[in-house]
């Protein structure tokens, strides 16, 4: 039986009186990797950065499990967000910090446990990514690749049970690409996280996200629902369609995943 681990009902975010998406309504189930995805200025991140906090809804609601976030104290947030990660889009590490360093803030800030404790934590972290061996170096001193994996060890920091990710793909080259859509299957098998992820790479969206939420800038609310192959199938809507194919026909798709 699925397990709602995250759920939008009623939605509509805004800038003032300009508004971004209205009316959106779904749920994350628990060990989902769900997709936010939608053209360019469709309001992707937005919704993203009020699922975490960062943006107060216009209206509506956000429940964490049966927990209304937009309602609790901010002791109950707080605590709430401690069962969550981040990963932002540029990586958003600390450049004056090493990779350990970077990795062991969450914990620093947010545990009391022991220095000895916390560099174990961190060098198994940095190892789930691939970075063993890495802990002293600096972000300069690393490809933009390794940056993006240390970023995902400092979200995995706390063991939290969602992980939030902005364009983790952005400015990769496909092989690298792939090789962190692998990792991320891997860490929500390995953690039993549920990851939210905000992307516009096809590629990714097929072979990783098996729920999704497609938002429409015209509209400005969602127009689809649900796995994103079962969308791309059962979706009548031409933008759907579109952004789902990139205007090929299926005669001319590659299939659904990397080439």
């Amino acid at each position: 039986m699925t397990q709602a681990c995250l759920s939008v009902k009623n939605l509509t975010m805004a800038y003032g009186d300009n508004l971004i998406q209205r009316d959106l309504n779904f749920t994350v189930n628990r060990g989902d990797i769900f997709i936010i995805m939608g053209g360019s200025g469709c309001g992707k991140s937005t919704l993203l950065r009020h699922l975490i906090g960062l943006q107060a809804p216009a209206q509506g609601d956000i429940y964490y499990g049966e927990q209304n976030f937009c309602l609790a104290s901010e002791s109950e947030r707080r605590q709430l967000l401690q069962g969550t990660g981040v990963l932002f889009q540029s990586g958003a590490l600390l450049s004056s910090m090493t990779l350990a360093e970077n990795v062991a803030l969450p914990l620093t800030e947010s545990t009391q446990l022991s220095k000895s404790k916390i560099r174990e934590i961190v060098a198994y972290k940095l190892a789930l990514v691939g970075l063993a061996g890495f802990e002293n170096y600096y972000p300069a001193q690393i490809s933009g690749g390794m940056q993006k994996r240390a970023g995902l060890a400092r979200a995995m920091a706390l063991d939290p049970a969602i992980l939030f990710f902005d364009e983790p793909l952005a400015g990769l080259d496909p092989i690298t690409s792939k090789r962190l859509d692998d990792l991320i299957l891997r860490l929500r098998d390995s953690l039993s996280a549920t990851v939210v992820i905000v992307t516009h790479e096809l590629a990714s969206i097929f072979a990783i996200g098996n729920n999704s939420v497609f938002l429409d800038p015209e509209t400005k609310t969602m127009i689809a629902s649900g796995p994103p192959k079962q969308v791309l199938a059962e979706s009548n809507d031409p933008k759907v369609i579109n952004f789902l194919t990139r205007g090929r026909t299926p005669q001319q798709q590659p299939g659904v995943g990397y080439e």
